[in-house]
C-alpha cells in the first residue's frame, strides 16, 4: 500500500513537465488525480505550451498505474473555471486531500511588450496559485480531515539572481517571491484545520518550460545570466522526478508536522 492510498490530489499544470511527473509520482503512492491544464498557448510565451495530446499522455500514465484520473482543461487565471474543475473532480473522485499549485510560465526571451509579459507571468504564476487554492481548498476543509498543499515557487522566489529588468524576468521573480507570501499566510489560516502548506523551490528543471529555443536564445544574449544561475553541485539541470519525490514526502504523513517551510530542491543554488 502506498503512502497516499485513498487520497485525491488536485494538480495544475498537469499535462507535461513537473505537473505530469507529480501526477505519476503521487499515483504511484496510491493517489487519484484531478489533472488541470490550460492545454493552450499564451501569446507572450515564446515557447510552445501544452496541447491536448500532452494531457492525454498524463491520463494514460496515471491509468497505467491503476489509479483514477479526471482531466480538465482550465486556465489558472480563471477562478470560475478552476472552481468548476474542482467540483467536477470531487464529484467523480471524492474530496480533495492534496493540492499542488504547479502551473507556471517562464516567458524570458519573449518579444512581447514588457508590460504584457509582466502581467501574464504574474497572473499565471501568482494569481493562478491563489485561484488554485481558493478553488480546491473548500472541499478539503469540508472533509474535515486535514490535508496538504504545496505551492511551486522557484530558486527565484528566494533570490534575485539573474534579473535583467525586463517585464518577463522581473515579473517571474516577483511572482515566485509572492508565492512564498501566499504560502505563509495560508499556513497560518489553515493550520487550525490541520491543513499544511509549504513551497518547493526548484532550480532549473529539464522540462519544456526551460529547455527550448527561446530560453537558450535568452541565455546566449545575456552571457552573465548563465553564470548567475549556476548550481553549486555539478549539474546543469535537475529532473522533474527530483521535485516530485520531495512533494511526495511533503504531502505524506511522514511530514505531518512540516508546514510553513520553503523547501529548496536546487542542487545547492541557494547556498551560494
Amino acid at each position: 500500500m502506498g503512502r497516499l492510498e485513498g487520497k485525491v490530489a488536485f494538480i495544475t499544470g498537469a499535462a507535461r513537465g513537473q505537473g505530469r511527473s507529480h501526477a505519476l509520482r503521487l499515483a504511484q503512492e496510491g493517489a487519484d488525480i484531478i489533472a488541470v491544464d490550460i492545454v493552450g498557448q499564451i501569446d507572450s510565451v515564446p515557447y510552445p505550451m501544452s496541447v491536448p495530446a500532452d494531457l492525454d499522455e498524463t491520463v494514460a500514465g496515471v491509468e497505467a498505474l491503476d489509479r483514477r484520473i479526471v482531466a480538465i482543461r482550465a486556465d489558472v487565471r480563471d477562478l470560475d473555471a478552476l472552481v468548476a474543475a474542482a467540483k467536477k473532480g470531487v464529484a467523480e473522485l471524492g474530496p480533495v486531500d492534496i493540492i499542488l499549485a504547479n502551473a507556471g510560465i517562464a516567458p524570458q526571451g519573449t518579444k512581447a511588450d514588457n508590460a504584457q509579459a509582466f502581467r501574464d507571468v504574474v497572473e499565471v504564476n501568482l494569481f493562478g496559485v491563489h485561484n488554485t487554492v481558493m478553488a480546491a481548498v473548500p472541499s478539503m476543509i469540508e472533509k474535515g480531515q486535514g490535508g496538504a498543499i504545496v505551492l511551486t515557487s522557484s530558486t527565484q522566489g528566494l533570490s534575485g539572481a539573474g534579473g535583467d529588468g525586463t517585464g518577463a524576468t522581473s515579473g517571474y521573480t516577483a511572482a515566485k517571491h509572492g508565492v512564498v507570501g501566499l504560502m505563509r499566510t495560508y499556513a497560518n489560516w489553515l493550520a487550525p484545520k490541520s491543513i499544511r502548506v509549504n513551497t518547493v523551490h526548484p532550480t532549473g528543471v529539464n522540462t519544456p518550460m526551460v529547455v527550448n529555443d527561446a530560453m537558450q536564445e535568452f541565455l546566449n544574449s545575456n552571457p552573465g545570466m548563465g553564470a548567475a544561475l549556476q548550481n553549486l553541485l555539478p549539474v546543469e539541470l535537475i529532473q522533474p522526478i527530483d521535485i516530485s519525490n520531495a512533494i511526495a514526502w511533503l504531502v505524506s504523513d511522514e511530514a505531518r508536522y512540516v508546514t510553513g517551510v520553503t523547501l529548496p530542491v536546487d542542487a545547492g543554488f541557494t547556498a551560494k
